[in-house]
């Protein structure tokens, strides 16, 4: 009886869990708790719980007898439990690369050009308001779309968007992640210590060489992987990249297995961690004059103008020069509704922001424009796509 009463308790919660919506309504919840907590009376100790020093002395490493770690709650999240968020959208990428939606050229041309678009344009618009000012290297932020929140605002339309649609959304975001990978590694690693980096290098041949070998048991890659992290932590490179690198090593036929179990940890444990402690912002009492700003303005017209744009562009580019075809079931209206939605960037826009700048306040500017350039867009593509009326094949005449 117990049991029965403790189960059926529990049912609403497992169901919601398994709603494709969840993820995104979680990390909302946890935004507005952390920025509700940050602007009252408990905000010193909430921000000074996330951000102080375990040794004031030793900047972002903490000495650990000979060990040199993350300094703060904020940097373990950042640079250590991130990690694992990278890990699973790695393996995502390797999974759609071989085996999925990017595994032909033919299948992958649109959602490849799409994404380039998408994060072109961005970096392009925000450079044009920001170009030879101290903002100018924040133009990473607003390229990239936050897979959870876009692909949970397109559940919420349900069968009016058709599934063709919503796997080239997924296929975009895995790109544009891709690209947002390689921006953080390239663009913004401040400095190297090479011989950390050549440690970093040789201590991945040991999962490459596992992968080659075939070894199937995940522990044996998982080990040299946290002295990857330790190796690339300590180089300069940003130590979220070994997760990337370790999940290119993983054997294809452990993938699925790997992906199912650590989706619910990193969906609702680590991201909303994560949310808690980045949106940890003192809000200006000004917060309209706050987004007067080169920053702001870069960013919003980023993400809710430049992203659809560029998807939409290079989408129609690669049709009219028939490289590619439209998703079944879907017109360009649905297209440019799909592009306002890849306009909510989150998850890895805050995380760039953190990168980009220095300054505390502008990181702060940073995180509040692209709320609200994600909300922005999230409404502006939602309520576009509700007032479309869903593309009925054309029947072919016999």
């Amino acid at each position: 009886m117990i049991r029965s009463a403790f189960k059926t308790l529990l049912s609403p919660i497992y169901t919601f869990l398994k709603d494709s919506r969840a993820v995104g309504i979680i990390l909302i919840l946890c935004t507005v708790v952390s920025m509700v907590l940050t602007n009252s009376s408990w905000q010193t100790g909430y921000i000074d719980f996330w951000n102080a020093l375990f040794d004031p002395a030793g900047g972002h490493h903490y000495q650990y007898r000979a060990l040199h770690l993350p300094n703060s709650y904020l940097l373990w999240i950042n640079d250590g439990m991130m990690v694992l968020f990278f890990f699973l959208v790695g393996m995502e990428i390797k999974r759609e690369l071989t085996v999925g939606e990017l595994s032909s050229l033919r299948r992958s041309i649109l959602p490849v050009l799409a994404a380039i678009g998408g994060m072109l344009f961005p970096a392009l618009i925000f450079t044009l308001f920001n170009s030879g000012t101290e903002y100018s290297h924040g133009w990473g932020i607003p390229m990239a779309t936050d897979i959870a929140f876009s692909l949970g605002i397109l559940s919420l339309l349900g069968k009016r968007v058709p599934v063709s649609l919503k796997i080239f959304l997924m296929a975009l975001a895995i790109i544009d992640d891709l690209g947002a990978i390689l921006t953080i590694a390239i663009f913004y690693t401040p400095h190297l210590d090479m011989n950390y980096l050549l440690m970093a290098g040789g201590v991945l041949v040991i999962p490459i060489l596992f992968n080659l070998l075939k070894i199937q048991r995940p522990i044996l890659y998982f080990i040299p992987g946290v002295v990857l992290w330790y190796c690339l932590f300590n180089s300069g490179v940003h130590a979220t990249i070994a997760g990337v690198l370790l999940a290119f090593c993983i054997p294809q036929d452990r993938i699925a297995d790997l992906v199912h179990d650590l989706h619910d940890p990193v969906n609702f444990v680590i991201m909303p961690i994560f949310a808690l402690a980045n949106t940890a912002i003192q809000l200006p009492s000004d917060i309209l004059g706050a987004l007067h700003n080169d920053i702001s303005y870069g960013i919003i017209a980023g993400l809710v103008l430049g992203k659809p744009l560029g998807i939409f562009l290079l989408s129609f580019s690669a049709v009219k020069l028939k490289l590619a075809s439209l998703p079944s079931k879907s017109g360009w209206m649905q297209l440019i509704g799909v592009g306002l939605i890849a306009g909510i960037g989150f998850t890895m826009s805050i995380f760039i922001s953190s990168l980009a700048y220095v300054e505390r306040e502008h990181q702060i500017i940073s995180i509040i424009s692209v709320i609200a350039a994600s909300l922005i867009a999230g409404i502006a593509g939602f309520v576009f796509l509700r007032l479309l009326k869903p593309v009925t094949p054309i029947k072919k005449s016999k």
